[in-house]
């Protein structure tokens, strides 16, 4: 199962304080563990979203809208992608990681959709695609 881990913004992450190099050197060793593991997929820090952007959807309509966003509780501030046996592995993981902020913060893990979840919506055709896509991505990266 893969997991999406995300590491949720703080007022300093937003206003972009960057982490002390004892907290990248604790988390660079918490990686090389989860990579070890074969646990670790892909993961980095995003920049506050003052540099982002969102699109909006509305029918047919796009609209661009610039950062920053106010609600930083609902911002993301990095993120990982874990290859875990199950949610409780996940978890475990989890509560070994350095806290990723100088103050309080939260990660959040949430389970990434398989083929298998989709069900019968999920036809022959668009599993034979996605299976494509997957195989053209692996070659790139």
């Amino acid at each position: 199962m893969r997991f999406m881990v995300i590491v949720k913004a703080t007022k300093d992450s937003e206003s972009g304080v960057m982490p002390s190099t004892t907290l990248l050197a604790d988390m660079g060793k918490f990686n090389e563990e989860l990579v070890n593991a074969g646990v670790m997929l892909a993961g980095e820090g995003l920049q506050p979203s003052s540099k982002g952007v969102r699109i909006q959807f509305s029918g047919n309509k796009r609209t661009v809208v610039d950062g920053p966003f106010v609600e930083t509780k609902e911002l993301i501030a990095g993120y990982w992608l874990w290859q875990c046996k199950s949610k409780e592995e996940a978890i475990e993981w989890a509560k070994r990681c350095p806290n990723p902020m100088s103050g309080e913060s939260d990660i959040e893990i949430r389970q990434v959709f398989e083929a298998d979840d989709f069900g019968t919506e999920f036809t022959p055709e668009l599993r034979e695609q996605e299976e494509r896509l997957q195989t053209q991505l692996k070659k790139k990266y």
